[in-house]
């Protein structure tokens, strides 16, 4: 198997839905990151072995997301392009599908990312208004198509958003987060401590230039508009719970990540093509790992519990051999969940069946440059995020490792290592 190199990658500035980017689709911003990384790594007309994108919310006019943001990018029409989904997790997954071609020898480079618009996600009109539209089209006559429309009712006309819901169990992803909350006994005072150092991490990081190369600007946006550098426990205290309206309730909106738009790209290539090119390599991927939990038994974002520990016990490491643990914050509360299952031995004997527990981390080395409650969350975009910035921190640091974690909806949970 080839070795798998991250040379870089690129991300547009995130921002929080309905703000800087309302007039672009998933699609548009997706093609300006591509775009982006196409000209910083000289790829006008090139023919790259695959690109892997995804979304979410995809709308049902493009069949195929990834194909038609290769045709718009720059690159040769000849680049094949696959479309890949996992709620939120889909851009990392569109990275292992590169790495494994990479690996296996059936492409050399290739691009992987994702975007979202949630600015623009599509309304759906009701299924019996659909199935009126379907019927029409094998109407021959005005009788017959007549007949159709006749008992149209207004309530038929009323349009609909994608369902807010998780779709097994019809609650939302905050409401099942607070139940996993209450379960762990993870507090108000620390989830809103976590989002503080997350934004703190991420301020920091702009102040010092470490997303300078990371970040195209876009419509006259330079930064995550998300980012609080000047919030402070005092405020984040202020804010009213988000989900749960009872005194039971610890979300709020500023310890979960914000509904949110943007786009992400990085490249990936076989070591031996980057030496080729005259590419620096960034950092290596090593190996990944996805995992599933029943939501009826367990927290509907507790997967990466499950996923870490089967990919460390094939890597033949310890959860403490890492300089960086890029955490995905979902919600301030499911990465305390999942710290606080790595360490109880409880866990591990009653539910991963794994000879545990894993135990603490340094929080210090956690989300040093910010994470999603700070920067933002496009579903599709925040993998593709995760993989540039780890891989970059590496190449600062000239060594070492570091372990990616996503939660996901629909109760999955997707890792990764990737080492210098």
């Amino acid at each position: 198997m080839k070795r798998v190199a991250i040379l870089g990658g690129v991300r547009l500035p995130f921002c929080r839905m309905g703000t800087s980017y309302m007039d672009f689709s998933a699609l548009d911003l997706q093609t300006e990151a591509l775009k982006a990384l196409v000209e910083k790594f000289h790829l006008r007309q090139e023919r790259v072995g695959e690109v892997a994108l995804g979304t979410v919310f995809q709308h049902p006019s493009i069949w195929n997301y990834a194909r038609e943001a290769v045709l718009r990018s720059g690159l040769s029409p000849e680049v094949p392009g696959i479309t890949v989904s996992r709620a939120c997790a889909t851009s990392l997954d569109a990275a292992f599908v590169i790495a494994q071609k990479i690996a296996s020898g059936q492409i050399e480079c290739g691009i992987a990312g994702g975007a979202e618009s949630m600015s623009g996600v599509g309304l759906f009109i009701p299924q019996k208004l659909a199935r009126r539209f379907v019927r029409t089209q094998g109407a021959k006559t005005f009788g017959q198509k007549f007949s159709i429309w006749k008992s149209l009712s207004l309530k038929e006309l009323r349009v609909q958003g994608p369902a807010p819901e998780e779709p097994s169990s019809g609650l939302l992803m905050g409401n099942h987060c607070e139940l996993m909350a209450q379960e762990w006994g993870i507090t108000r005072a620390d989830q809103d401590a976590l989002s503080l150092a997350s934004h703190q991490n991420g301020e920091r990081a702009y102040q010092r230039g470490f997303y300078k190369d990371l970040i195209h600007p876009f419509n006259g946006i330079q930064k995550d508009n998300v980012l609080r550098g000047d919030t402070s426990a005092e405020k984040l205290a202020k804010l009213k719970p988000a989900f749960e309206r009872s005194a039971k309730g610890t979300l709020t909106a500023g310890n979960s990540s914000p509904l949110t738009d943007g786009a992400a790209c990085v490249f990936l290539a076989s070591e031996e093509w980057a030496k080729q090119h005259g590419h620096e390599v960034q950092a290596y991927f090593t190996f990944c790992e996805t995992a599933a939990v029943d939501i009826k038994k367990e927290g509907l974002l507790m997967a990466p519990a499950y996923a870490v520990p089967r990919m460390l016990q094939r890597a033949n490491r310890k959860l403490q051999d890492f300089d960086f643990y890029e955490i995905h914050e979902a919600f301030a509360a499911q990465v305390l969940c999942t710290l606080k299952a790595w360490e109880s031995e409880r866990f591990f004997t009653e539910r991963v069946k794994m000879p545990g527990p894993l135990g603490s981390i340094d929080r210090a080395k956690l989300n040093v440059v910010g994470g999603s409650v700070a920067l933002g969350h496009p579903f599709g975009a925040t993998g593709a995020r995760i993989v540039a910035t780890l891989a970059k921190l590496l190449q600062e640091k000239g060594s070492g490792r570091g372990l990616i974690s996503v939660c996901t909806g629909g109760g999955m949970g997707t890792t990764a290592i990737l080492e210098r």
